[in-house]
């Protein structure tokens, strides 16, 4: 990490432009002072639809500092419109207050970081660093909608062109009422998107309800789904609705419909054909208005092959089908969903959101998340708890691939003496200029690529190609 000064002595010709946003004169004089000292361009605004103004003029501003409390439009509702009006401008929110509920939703809706008042110069200085040189830059956020809210602690995330297309195919099919099924591995958000299929279409008024397939055994499921009358069973002491019967009108998601049992599979089938059903030890038949949507990980061919999914009951759930990647095939998306499992698990466990590192962000991306987003957001639960990322980062190198052989450990060198600052920041030198290197050659120079791949912007390449002289190797 380069701390402010650093940066300055290394682009004086070209300063970052920091635009602090505070309604306290005092705080933007301290503040411009502090800055200016470390060779910063700096512009300042009073309240947030001044820095709505100045955001938008050109150059745009590398990092915003913005307070959270401000008279009129406050630090929230100007991040908010910042980020639509300019994704890829950096926001750091200042508050006097350490209100948790606060940092979370700042950084859902895309602050880089949040600094207490008061708060240290060393503080001010790592916090500009980060945001300068990190890699944890979230992908452009079109329309402001790279995160939708569909309960308290549910979200839909669609930051990579795959999750993108999910969204585009979700509109087209909410409100179309025909049977949807969602075929990824485990964990990788059928659920979610279920549930962003019924909060789209019309019977959003009314329920959503789960059924795990998989959770409960043949007979008890069949009670679960189509109820029962009383003297059904031994202990079917009065009558029971099932769930279907529970959200007439509404949706039913049935997970792990692949561990449905054939025969259930068969009474399932007559309720798509007919929308009606018998209960246990019922001779009426019950007629209904449910939407189903039915979700699985296993392979549905070798399914059908193998006579453990029904093809006709296939074949009338595939009226559409969704197939949801899983997270190693959206990487860009896990810099995002790291900020937002930090701020909501932070919030939850009543503790301060801790900082996410380049160095953390390169380990998540390298890693190759067998369990998907749901061992992805128990990582994030253990950083929070435990609060040392030393340990979660060894818990993922110990699984993460081997690095590729085209770059190298870096060299001690031994000009360097018994200087341990310049020994560091040697070692630190060789290692960035083998990774980029590594990287432009693999890219064919192609710098926009190669960004990506090391996790900077663009920018920032240019600029450490420009440090290294690496266009005259």
């Amino acid at each position: 990490m380069i701390s402010g000064g650093a940066r300055r002595d290394c682009d004086m010709e070209n300063p970052a432009y920091i635009l602090v946003v505070d309604d306290e004169p005092g705080m933007r004089r301290y503040l411009q002072t502090l800055l200016e000292v470390d060779s910063y361009r700096v512009v300042t605004a009073s309240d947030g639809s001044q820095a709505l103004r100045l955001v938008q003029q050109e150059p745009s501003p590398d990092v915003v500092l913005l307070d959270v409390l401000m008279p009129g439009l406050d630090g929230l509702q100007t991040l908010e419109q910042l980020r639509k009006a300019r994704p890829c401008v950096k926001v750091v929110m200042l508050s006097c207050v350490n209100d948790t509920r606060k940092v979370a939703r700042a950084i859902r809706l895309g602050a880089q970081d949040y600094l207490s008042k008061p708060f240290q110069k060393a503080e001010l200085d790592a916090v500009l660093s980060h945001c300068l040189q990190s890699s944890t830059q979230a992908p452009a956020i079109e329309g402001g909608d790279e995160i939708e809210e569909l309960s308290d602690d549910v979200y839909f995330v669609a930051a990579s062109p795959a999750m993108r297309r999910i969204r585009d195919q979700v509109r087209q099919v909410a409100n179309v009422d025909v049977p949807v099924l969602m075929l990824g591995e485990s964990g990788t958000g059928k659920e979610v998107v279920a549930r962003l299929i019924h909060k789209l279409s019309p019977r959003a008024h009314r329920p959503l309800r789960k059924v795990n397939c998989a959770a409960l055994p043949g007979e008890l499921l069949e009670s679960e789904l189509f109820g029962y009358e009383a003297g059904a069973f031994t202990g079917a002491t009065r009558a029971k609705p099932g769930q279907f019967e529970l959200c007439d009108k509404g949706t039913i998601l049935l997970d792990e419909i692949g561990e449905m049992p054939p025969g259930l599979q068969a009474k399932l089938l007559h309720v798509l054909q007919d929308q009606s059903f018998c209960r246990l030890g019922g001779r009426s038949m019950v007629s209904v208005d449910v939407r189903i949507l039915a979700a699985t990980n296993i392979d549905v061919e070798r399914a059908i092959a193998s006579q453990k999914l029904r093809p006709d009951l296939y074949y009338r759930l595939n009226a559409f089908t969704l197939h949801l990647p899983p997270l190693r095939e959206r990487r860009e998306e896990i810099p995002l969903l790291l900020r937002h499992f930090m701020a909501f698990h932070a919030h939850r466990y009543g503790r301060a959101a801790l900082p996410v590192s380049p160095d953390l962000v390169a380990a998540c991306v390298r890693y190759s998340w067998p369990g998907n987003l749901r061992e992805l957001e128990n990582f994030v639960k253990r950083y929070v708890i435990l609060g040392d990322e030393s340990a979660v980062l060894n818990e993922l190198n110990s699984e993460a691939p081997a690095p590729s052989p085209a770059i190298q450990a870096p060299r001690l060198n031994a000009a360097c003496g018994g200087d341990l600052k310049a020994l560091v920041r040697n070692l630190k030198d060789e290692a960035e200029i083998e990774a980029i290197s590594a990287t432009l050659e693999r890219t064919k120079w192609n710098r926009k690529e190669a960004a990506r791949l090391l996790q900077i912007s663009y920018k920032a390449l240019l600029y450490k190609i420009k440090q290294y002289n690496l266009d005259c190797a």
